[in-house]
């Protein structure tokens, strides 16, 4: 489960995705099969979440990283840029974006 604390020293990673509500669920068994299969069990990866709006036209993640070089080469491992490139089909776009912790309230 996600610790979101000022503490944190490692990285955060949140990514978002415009899709569509015909193509929502594909995307979002997608990205639970990536987790569990491959995202979770790579070295330094501490949580993640993954989440969908309303509207089923935005998912959101959300994971951490020990560091930032971790969530690098877990992009990099050939089985994750095979699944990043069918995800990206089913998408109009997703972005990555690395963040650290400002504040927790």
């Amino acid at each position: 489960m996600p610790d979101i604390s000022p503490d944190f020293t490692g990285q955060t990673i949140i990514c978002t995705f415009d899709v569509t509500p015909g193509t929502a669920h594909d995307v979002l068994d997608a990205l639970d099969e990536a987790y569990a299969q491959v995202i979770s069990r790579q070295p330094g990866f501490v949580s993640g979440a993954v989440h969908l709006n309303d509207a089923q036209t935005r998912i959101a993640t959300y994971s951490q990283w020990r560091q930032r070089s971790d969530y690098q080469a877990m992009l990099r491992t050939p089985e994750m840029r095979e699944r990043n490139r069918a995800i990206h089909t089913m998408c109009r776009s997703f972005e990555p974006v690395m963040y650290e912790v400002a504040s927790v309230y």
